[in-house]
């Protein structure tokens, strides 16, 4: 007799198939969406940051989860970072890139 094994959703015995979902983002590394949204992760790291990203660009916190992967918002934490060289930056630094490169990000999000 074999053992009880625990109740599964599944049987154990066939064998299973693995749907895979297509991605139907075409982001790349480096690109400006992917490079946004790393920057907001950035800025969001420190709280007075945030703060100030909030209160400066007129974002809320709704706002940064419901449009997200929205161009305008993106362009938004791009261009609070290039309008304040120091955090720009840091920003670029923390990043690996250029801030010519965040200010082109930017460019290529507010088209």
């Amino acid at each position: 007799m074999l053992p009880l094994l625990p109740r599964l959703p599944y049987d154990p015995r066939r064998t299973l198939t693995i749907i895979r979902e297509t991605r139907t983002n075409d982001h790349a590394p480096g690109d400006a969406d992917s490079l946004a949204l790393a920057a907001l992760g950035w800025v969001l790291q420190d709280d007075d940051r945030a703060q100030r990203l909030l209160s400066l660009t007129g974002l809320t916190p709704e706002i940064l989860r419901e449009r997200l992967t929205d161009r305008s918002v993106l362009a938004a934490v791009l261009e609070f970072l290039a309008n304040h060289e120091p955090d720009l930056v840091l920003a670029a630094d923390a990043l690996n890139v250029t801030p010519e490169t965040l200010i082109e990000a930017h460019r290529s999000l507010s088209q």
